[in-house]
C-alpha cells in the first residue's frame, strides 16, 4: 500500500504500526520519528519564518479571516507518487491543508485514493484513530496491539498518582495573545494527578485573560507553546515571565509541546508521564527522551 500523510501526529502513528516503509509522502512539518524528513514534502505553509508568537497569531487570523489557506498543497507531486491512501485532519483549520480541499484533491487523482480523516478531541479518540487507521490499511490486529499497550501505560500512570494530591494546573498553549489547552491536554492533567482548573475538556483550545488566570490561583503552569519544541517553549517562557509569574503558581515548566501535546498521537502518552513526573515527582520517573525546563 502507497500512504500519503498530511498530519505529523497520522505519520507518527504510521511508523509506530509499522508501516514507515509504505509512506510515500509527509509534510513539511513531519519530522519524528528521524526518517520521516527523509520523505517528499506535500505541504508548504505561507508563514514566513522568524515570526513572534504575537505576530504569528496576528497573520493566522488575518489570513484565516481573509478565508485564504495557510497551507498549500502540491497536487502535482501527489498525482505523480499515486497514493492508495491518503490521512489528514480536520481538528484544527490553522494546523494543516484543510480536509474539504484534500478530498477534493483525491477525487481528482488516477488512483482514487481514499481519505482517512482524523478528527480527536480526547484521549480516548486518538487512541480510536490509531485502530481505525490500521484497519483502512489491512493492519488491524497490529494496530489493536498498539492501543493496548499505549493504554496499559496511561493505566500505570493513573495507578501511579492514585490517592496523591492533585495540583491546580493551567496548560498554555500559546502566551501572545494567552490560549489554554484543550481537546486532550485537561484529560492528560487528570490522568497524570492534577486538576486542569482553565482548559475545557474535549472542546478548542480558548484564547483568554491574564487577569482571568491568575483569579485561577493555579500551583502549577505548564508552558506548551502549539508546536513549538522544549528550548522554544522555554524561550517563550522567559519573555513573558512576568505575566506568568502574575499567575501566582509555585512551579512553572516548559516543555516539549511539539513532541508530546500539540500532535495527536502516540507520544500523548509520554507528554502524560511527562505531567504525572512534573506534578508527582516522587511517584513517577520522567519519560526517556522528552526535553523540559523549569522556570527558575
Amino acid at each position: 500500500m502507497r500512504i500519503a500523510s498530511l498530519v505529523p501526529s497520522a505519520t507518527e502513528m504510521l511508523f509506530a504500526l509499522g508501516l514507515g516503509g509504505d509512506v510515500v509522502a509527509v509534510t513539511h512539518e513531519c519530522d519524528y520519528p528521524p526518517a520521516a524528513r527523509e520523505l517528499p514534502h506535500l505541504t508548504a505553509t505561507v508563514l514566513p519564518d522568524g515570526l513572534s508568537a504575537g505576530e504569528i497569531d496576528a497573520v493566522v487570523k488575518s489570513v484565516v479571516g481573509e478565508g485564504k489557506a495557510l497551507y498549500s498543497l502540491d497536487e502535482e507531486r501527489l498525482g505523480e507518487l499515486a497514493p492508495d491512501l491518503i490521512v489528514t485532519q480536520a481538528i484544527c483549520d490553522v494546523c494543516a491543508v484543510s480536509f474539504e480541499d484534500v478530498v477534493e484533491v483525491a477525487a481528482r487523482l488516477p488512483t482514487r485514493a481514499r481519505v482517512v480523516q482524523q478528527d480527536p478531541a480526547s484521549l480516548e479518540e486518538v487512541l480510536e484513530d490509531i485502530a481505525r487507521l490500521g484497519e483502512a490499511a489491512g493492519i488491524e490486529a497490529r494496530a489493536l496491539v498498539l492501543r493496548d499497550e499505549l493504554e496499559a501505560r496511561l493505566a500505570a500512570v493513573r495507578a501511579a498518582v492514585s490517592g496523591a494530591p492533585t495540583p491546580r494546573v493551567i496548560a498554555l498553549e500559546w502566551l501572545d495573545p494567552p490560549f489554554v489547552g484543550g481537546h486532550w491536554i485537561p484529560e492528560m492533567v487528570a490522568l497524570a494527578g492534577g486538576v486542569d482548573v482553565a482548559g475545557p475538556a474535549g472542546a478548542k483550545s480558548p484564547e483568554v485573560d491574564w487577569k482571568a488566570l491568575a483569579a485561577l490561583d493555579p500551583d502549577l503552569v505548564v508552558v506548551m507553546p502549539c508546536g513549538m519544541y522544549a528550548e522554544e517553549s522555554r524561550r517563550e517562557a522567559e519573555t513573558h515571565r512576568g505575566r506568568i509569574e502574575s499567575l501566582g503558581a509555585d512551579r512553572v515548566f516548559a516543555v516539549d509541546a511539539a513532541s508530546t501535546y500539540s500532535r495527536p498521537g502516540p507520544r500523548l502518552v509520554e507528554g502524560t508521564e511527562l505531567l504525572a513526573h512534573l506534578l508527582h515527582p516522587d511517584r513517577v520517573d520522567p519519560p526517556d527522551g522528552i526535553a523540559f525546563a523549569a522556570l527558575g
